[in-house]
């Protein structure tokens, strides 16, 4: 079983940057392989694919945030991040991160009935 814990959220003013880290415990041997996701869901909103990296480091972005944020992992630490660059007011949710297995970065979509592991989430406050 894999465990999931975001950190790195927090408030910050339109232009500026975060970086968000997603630490995975438990069933690590195969994280490796892990189609890794991070979403977000601002209040009132369905939860949406922001960025995600399949197991050859290979990167799909949601239109709304390409060129401003990166997804990368350490494979060796077991951590997943999320550079936020150049934020807007819009970016403001709660960023989950997720688990999947390889297939799921082969997809077009953004399934997340796809990810079997979830983590708790972490507050972006976007402030104009």
């Amino acid at each position: 079983q894999v465990h999931l814990v975001e950190s790195g959220g927090g408030s910050v003013q339109a232009g500026g940057s975060l970086r968000l880290a997603c630490a995975v415990s438990g069933s690590t041997a195969s994280f490796a392989s892990y189609c890794m996701g991070w979403f977000r869901q601002a209040p009132g909103k369905q939860r949406e694919g922001v960025a995600r990296i399949d197991d050859w480091e290979h990167t799909k972005y949601a239109d709304s945030v390409k060129g401003r944020f990166t997804i990368s992992r350490d494979k060796r630490g077991n951590t997943v991040f999320l550079q936020m660059n150049t934020v807007k007011p819009e970016d403001s949710a709660m960023y989950y991160c997720a688990a999947a297995s390889s297939n799921a970065c082969a997809s077009d979509s953004w399934l997340l009935s796809s990810y079997h592991a979830w983590g708790k989430g972490t507050l972006v406050t976007v402030s104009s």
